[in-house]
């Protein structure tokens, strides 16, 4: 969707809602807030709370970020890679293991574009499963020996004698 440049929420709700043809009334319906208070706002007369925004949201079948955006209760940030997406749906870390894996991944970012380095972006004629497969098999038939199954390494026990490092 093409990022709408509005004076304000009332109109970039009233843009939303006239894309999804939808009446005042139906929004009103749908999204449980009276006829004449969402009027007032599409109209700038009211400015509504995060969580009127939010049903409005879900009545626009929109996300509730873009109108929290729209009406300045969240900062705009760019899309995120699949890194990031991935870091952010993790759902065994903690927060704090997020920021600081998304802080690192954004340090690496800044010194492969300092360095010229190429991005995932920037690869000429790599596909997702080239980049995925790259092995030592510079053959080119794509032909790359896989080992079936994960190899057992010998239990040893007491009656091996005591384990060391080689």
């Amino acid at each position: 969707m093409a990022t709408s440049k509005v004076g304000s929420i009332g109109e970039y709700i009233r843009e939303q809602r006239t894309r999804a043809k939808i009446s005042l009334r139906q929004l009103a319906d749908v999204s449980g807030i009276s006829n004449p208070y969402l009027s007032q706002i599409e109209r700038g007369l009211r400015k509504p709370s995060a969580e009127i925004l939010q049903q409005i949201a879900k009545g626009l079948r929109i996300s509730a970020e873009a109108l929290y955006v729209q009406a300045g209760i969240l900062e705009a940030r760019e899309a995120d890679t699949d890194v990031q997406a991935a870091v952010r749906a993790d759902v065994i870390l903690t927060e704090r293991q997020k920021q600081v894996l998304l802080d690192i991944y954004a340090s690496f970012l800044k010194e492969n574009a300092a360095e010229g380095v190429a991005g995932p972006d920037d690869a000429e004629g790599d596909t997702a499963d080239d980049i995925e497969g790259d092995t030592a098999d510079d053959t080119g038939d794509g032909d790359v020996p896989r080992d079936p199954a994960p190899r057992e390494q010998p239990a040893s026990g007491p009656e091996d004698g005591p384990i060391t490092e080689r």
